[in-house]
């Protein structure tokens, strides 16, 4: 990367100081921040999120360039604990986390990308507070979705050129009509959705050769790390208001992904019923992707703000707890990267 840049500096110069859509100035900024690399790189959904780890006396700002504003986006660069890191808010959305991923990615030099914030909870046996370190992450919200009259056994449109799949299951919108005839459900015009893997492109494939991903794992030796958190003490209470118990680090199987806040029960059922997934966010999965076609390592901390759809005996919304699990996600990052550099 340092060669590349080098080379992008000398050839800017040479054309009214800017390369393509990059200034020589700002190359020389990423030259300089990465000749202090590699760095630990954090992904953080929104500023809700991001101010504890700021605010935090763990994290000390990098005292010559503190950050690095590059396409609307703000690197931060610092160290937390001993660890020289770079942190990055993505802003909400699949897209917005994909993007903020690849430019960190492409820009510095990174060995490792840990991605934290709150989510909903798919698994009532967790409760508010806790945070869950999933093994897999999946894009819950690439669909097919079938025309009315076809079902499990009829083609979907553009399947047989290998675009589109049946492997994974679908959603069958008249399981969850509200009335019924005799214990079976009514047709529903919505019919059937079918959950599809992304495309990808691996750094180390073909160009324009794809493959498919559906359940993306976090980096193995990151993972057998995370297991060291589990028993982190974290916060219980907000003014005075505490959860009935402590909440706890738990590493879990799978945690699932859209551009869609999930606050519907029954959907929330679905998910965890179907899929196994405990944690829902709207980010997670993108920056798993980017991390999986980078080959870079790569794991997240999901902090439950609520049990998605209500229907919790605990009764606590994220409108009450939603500060605590932001800083409970933090603690556990900062424990994470603390393991890192032992």
């Amino acid at each position: 990367m340092g060669l590349f840049l080098n080379f992008l500096l000398v050839l800017g110069i040479g054309i009214n100081g800017v390369c393509g859509s990059i200034p020589s100035s700002s190359l020389r900024k990423i030259d300089r921040i990465n000749r202090e690399g590699p760095y630990v790189g954090i992904i953080v959904p929104n500023s809700f999120e991001m101010n504890p780890l700021l605010q935090s006396p763990n994290f000390v700002a990098h005292h010559n360039l503190p950050y690095f504003d590059f396409s609307g986006r703000r690197f931060r660069i610092g160290r937390l604990g001993t660890e020289k890191v770079i942190i990055v808010m993505t802003g909400l959305s699949m897209l917005n986390a994909g993007i903020a991923t690849e430019l960190l990615l492409s820009l510095f030099k990174v060995k490792g990308v840990l991605h934290y914030g709150i989510a909903g909870n798919a698994n009532p046996q967790l409760q508010i507070g806790d945070v869950t370190i999933p093994q897999f992450w999946a894009h819950t919200g690439l669909w097919n979705w079938q025309r009315y009259g076809d079902g499990p056994e009829d083609e979907l449109a553009l399947e047989s050129n290998g675009d589109y799949t049946r492997d994974i299951g679908y959603l069958r919108f008249s399981e969850f009509n509200n009335s019924t005839k005799c214990n079976i459900s009514s047709e529903n015009l919505l019919n059937n959705v079918w959950y599809q893997p992304e495309e990808i492109f691996p750094v180390d494939g073909v160009p324009e050769q794809r493959q498919h991903a559906f359940w993306v794992p976090v980096n193995t030796h990151y993972f057998a790390i995370a297991q060291r958190v589990e028993g982190l003490r974290l916060g219980a209470c907000v003014n005075g208001t505490c959860l009935p118990r402590p909440p706890m680090v738990v590493r879990v199987q799978r945690g699932v992904s859209s551009n869609t806040f999930v606050d519907n029960r029954a959907y929330r059922e679905y998910l965890n019923s179907k899929f196994n997934a405990t944690a829902i966010d709207m980010e997670s999965a993108a920056v798993a992707l980017v991390c999986h076609q980078q080959n870079m390592p790569f794991i997240a901390f999901r902090s439950l703000s609520d049990l998605a759809g209500g229907g919790s005996a605990l009764s606590n919304e994220a409108a009450t707890f939603a500060a605590l699990a932001a800083q409970n996600a933090v603690d556990v990052l900062i424990r994470f990267t603390s393991l890192l550099s032992s």
